[in-house]
């Protein structure tokens, strides 16, 4: 007896109707599923169906405009009434399914389970197939577009791959490694494994009925999923596995400009041991500390949560769960003479890391509320809009000398405890009292520690680099170190205009006076650990962050993007296995500079021209760059309308 045979002699031609409704609400699911995948794929390459293409009547460039926007709109159209009829499908087959498991039994259950999902399975492929092949004709009709060429020419290639090494690279190596150290290798495989694990942790949270149908989809796309075509060469694959096992080097990426680096892994290990065995910043431990440091941190946290100054929930996300040291690399700046080392600690997964986030948060909203403060580069375009600046002026910029490693960390929590008992929301995002909030801050500031090559040291001054709260510690610091700079500051350098991102400042003040400037910050912080450098603006102009700041013969200044000679113009490549979005969520960060910074449209025609010609380089086509750019000024018309309507609005109401 077959399966329906048994289901009506058990209960019924109801029932059987029902499993026929199930196939068929089932099957129609596959169908729009594989539809919505080809309307998406058409969306995503600029293609019209055949179904929705409108021959232009009027042979104009308007008039083609006008009929290619409408086949957008028809297709945007398309794919939302797709989903609507996805969505109600779906309730449909949830609705049913729970009709027929209050009659039939477990096993009976999975036997139908499986035959449904053996029937989608079916049709699913079938409806693949079908609109696999509707889309290739689509693309073979299409004009071919040449897309352009990573530039792996001997110029291009020396900015993104720096050999510093003796170790001789070959050519597919080279190539490999000038995509970039976050370049996505497509797999191999599929991580089918991963999909599962990550399903069934989606579905712990999801009812059991729509649990078992995520279940059902995922096994069925698991099934007819294919791993994407290789995104690198064979040789440049036998290059990678060749560069990994070779020990004699050590790759690492440049400091600034996001160069790949190449060094001897004796000599790299040697400079950054040199740099270990100054005596005032690290010391070298005997014996592990993981453990205390354990115990020290669990007890403060057993505390808060037995006074219900934390949630249980909030305890087991702060309680370290395992026992990762701390790791300490460094990054060669490959910017300075004989490319200096900056040591980073990688914190992630040490004991103290979630405590160091969650502080992070806490202590935030305090920092950058003074005057001084800039954000990033776009914040520094809008403070200095409309500023002049006169001929017995000129513009300076200091730099603190290694601040992390610096920054006094007593002064530090002695400043943070002051900024905390002033702050009046304080409260409103947190229940821990300051004296809570300063023992958590104590013990992540005071037990900075990390291996490096086996060895433990212990950072006995500043802040490590690599730490959540190490940035808000320094930036705390230097608010109270320019407050007392600018207030004592003598009359004849006192700067007109102070505006610093963490250790970089930028001033004006008057000429011939940044010396006298220099030698009176060195002498603000009492245990003469901040040290200041300074630079003084040349041939009318001065680089503060990527912005270039440019004197006019009319007082008046204009900004440009800044690009320091050793800058690589290299991004995410486009043959990376990234997600489309991120692509071009690189190409919108770069537009969005050009707009926010550039103040003069003949340099921002440049500058764009620049970016088209850079990304061209890490393999974008041109499409990416003008569709981005179309988005952003639509934007900006919906953004401008809106504005215009508001005002109306209110004048209406006078």
């Amino acid at each position: 007896m077959n399966l329906f045979q048994d289901l009506r002699s058990k209960y019924g031609q109801k029932t059987v109707t029902l499993v026929r409704d199930l196939e068929r609400v089932e099957q129609k699911i596959a169908r729009h599923r594989n539809h919505l995948v080809y309307s998406l794929r058409c969306k995503e390459l600029v293609l019209s169906p055949p179904s929705l293409m409108i021959k232009c009547p009027i042979n104009t460039s308007k008039a083609r405009g006008i009929i290619a926007k409408a086949r957008k709109e028809l297709l945007r159209e398309r794919i939302r009434i797709i989903n609507n009829k996805l969505n109600n499908l779906n309730v449909k087959k949830v609705s049913i399914e729970n009709e027929l498991n209050s009659s039939l039994n477990p096993t009976e259950q999975r036997h139908l389970s499986t035959h449904v999902n053996n029937l989608k399975s079916a049709e699913f492929e079938k409806t693949k197939c079908r609109h696999v092949e509707k889309l290739n004709r689509l693309q073979q009709k299409q004009k071919p577009k040449k897309e352009p060429e990573i530039d792996l020419s001997g110029s291009q290639l020396k900015r993104w791959v720096i050999n510093l090494s003796k170790y001789k690279l070959t050519n597919p190596q080279c190539s490999v490694l000038s995509k970039g150290l976050n370049y996505a290798v497509s797999p191999a495989k599929l991580p089918v494994e991963d999909y599962i694990v990550a399903t069934e942790q989606a579905c712990q949270k999801l009812p059991n009925s729509e649990a078992t149908v995520l279940r059902a989809e995922i096994a069925g796309t698991l099934r007819s999923a294919k791993p994407p075509k290789s995104n690198i060469s064979r040789d440049e694959r036998k290059a990678l596995i060749e560069i990994q096992k070779e020990k004699t080097i050590t790759i690492l990426p440049a400091d600034k400009g996001k160069a790949t680096v190449i060094m001897d892994t004796q000599e790299y290990e040697d400079r950054v041991k040199d740099m270990l065995n100054d005596g005032k910043t690290y010391e070298v431990l005997k014996k592990d500390p993981t453990t205390k440091y354990k115990k020290d941190l669990m007890s403060i946290l057993t505390g808060l949560r037995d006074k219900s100054k934390i949630t249980q929930a909030q305890y087991d996300h702060l309680r370290p769960s395992g026992e990762v040291n701390p790791r300490l690399y460094a990054t060669p700046k490959i910017h300075k003479p004989n490319n200096p080392l900056r040591p980073i600690v990688d914190y992630t997964g040490s004991i103290g890391y979630n405590t160091s986030r969650a502080l992070a948060d806490i202590i935030n909203p305090i920092v950058g509320t003074i005057e001084h403060h800039v954000k990033n580069s776009h914040d520094l375009a809008e403070e200095l809009r409309g500023v002049m600046i006169e001929e017995n002026e000129q513009f300076i910029s200091h730099d603190v000398v290694s601040l992390f490693t610096n920054v006094p960390i007593d002064e530090c929590l002695d400043i943070i405890r002051e900024r905390l008992e002033k702050d009046p929301d304080l409260k409103k995002r947190t229940l821990l009292e300051v004296e809570d909030i300063m023992s958590l801050m104590k013990f992540v500031l005071t037990t900075t520690y990390f291996t490096f090559r086996g060895t433990i040291y212990k950072q006995k001054f500043g802040a490590a680099m690599g730490s959540p709260v190490s940035p808000l510690t320094a930036n705390i610091f230097m608010e109270w170190l320019e407050q007392q700079a600018i207030l004592t500051a003598p009359l004849e350098c006192k700067p007109r205009i102070w505006k610093r991102y963490v250790d970089d400042v930028l001033e004006i003040v008057k000429r011939d006076t940044a010396e006298t400037l220099t030698a009176h910050l060195n002498q603000v912080d009492t245990t003469s650990s901040i040290k200041f450098t300074y630079e003084v603006e040349q041939d009318q102009q001065i680089p503060f962050l990527d912005t270039l700041i440019v004197r006019k013969t009319d007082k008046s200044i204009k900004l440009m993007v800044y690009r320091k000679k050793t800058h690589t113009d290299q991004y995410l490549s486009f043959t990376s296995h990234h997600p489309l979005h991120q692509k071009m969520g690189v190409v919108r960060t770069l537009l969005d500079r050009k707009d926010r910074i550039v103040t003069e449209e003949e340099d921002k025609i440049k500058e764009e021209a620049h970016i088209r010609q850079a990304l061209a380089k890490c393999g974008y086509p041109k499409w990416t760059i003008d569709r981005v750019k179309k988005q952003m000024e639509e934007k900006q018309q919906r953004k401008t309308k809106k504005n215009k309507s508001t005002t109306s609005d209110q004048k209406g109401k006078v």
